[in-house]
C-alpha cells in the first residue's frame, strides 16, 4: 500500500514540475507553442489560450470540437483557441496540407468544419483516404484552382512539418493534445480540459 501510495504521490508531483515548466516556457518565449501562422480563433485580448494539436482523421478530435466551442460561447471573449497540425494517421498529412492552403484564402475554419462534418466518409476506421476529402469541400467558397497549387507549394510543405517539429518538442505524442496558458492536462479527457481551462479563468479574470 504505501508503494502504490509513494508512486502515485511520485507521479502527480512529475506532473506538476512538468506542466509548471511547461507554463514557464510558454511566459518565457510561445513560439514553440503557437507560429504566427497558426489558425486562431476568440478575442485577441481574451487571457487565457487553448493551442490544441489535432489530426483530422481523429475522431476524438471531431467529437471535442464542439464542445470547446461551446465552452468559449459560455465565457465570452476571455479564451483563444489555437489550431496545430499533427497528422499521425497515415495519409492525414495529405489533408491538414488541404487545411494550411485553405486558410491562405481565409477559409480554414469552414474548411475544417466540412472535413469533420465527412470524417466518417473518408476516413472510416482511422484509415484516412485524402483524395476524397476535396468532394466534401467545394461547397465552403474555395477558389479550387488554386487550392490545388497551394497544397503543393513550399509555403503549405514548411507551416506542416514546423507544426510536427514543436509537437515533437512539446511530446506531443496523440491527438487531441491541450495546452492551456502552457499547461498540459494533468490526465488526459473533456473534463480535465475544462477543469484546467475554467482554472484558468478563475486566476486571469
Amino acid at each position: 500500500i504505501f508503494l502504490i501510495i509513494a508512486l502515485v504521490a511520485g507521479a502527480i508531483y512529475y506532473q506538476s514540475q512538468r506542466s509548471e515548466a511547461a507554463a514557464q516556457a510558454y511566459r518565457h518565449d510561445r513560439t514553440t507553442f503557437v507560429r504566427d501562422y497558426s489558425p486562431s480563433t476568440g478575442s485577441p485580448t481574451a487571457k487565457v489560450e487553448i493551442v490544441e494539436f489535432f489530426d483530422p482523421a481523429c475522431d476524438t478530435c471531431k467529437a471535442f470540437y464542439p464542445k470547446v466551442k461551446k465552452l468559449m460561447d459560455d465565457h465570452p471573449g476571455k479564451i483563444r483557441l489555437y489550431e496545430r497540425y499533427a497528422p499521425f494517421h497515415n495519409g492525414s498529412e495529405s489533408v491538414v496540407k488541404i487545411l494550411a492552403a485553405a486558410q491562405m484564402q481565409g477559409k480554414f475554419w469552414q474548411t475544417l468544419e466540412a472535413v469533420f462534418a465527412a470524417q466518417s466518409d473518408w476516413a472510416p476506421h482511422h484509415r484516412p483516404q485524402p483524395e476524397l476529402v476535396w468532394k466534401y469541400i467545394g461547397g465552403v467558397g474555395l477558389d479550387m484552382e488554386r487550392l490545388r497549387r497551394d497544397v503543393n507549394s513550399p509555403v503549405v510543405d514548411k507551416i506542416v512539418q514546423q507544426d510536427i517539429n514543436d509537437a515533437v518538442k512539446l511530446n506531443v505524442t496523440a491527438t487531441p493534445e491541450y495546452f492551456v496558458d502552457g499547461k498540459p492536462l494533468p490526465t488526459w479527457g473533456w473534463e480535465q480540459l475544462k477543469s484546467l481551462v475554467e482554472s484558468e479563468l478563475s486566476a486571469a479574470y
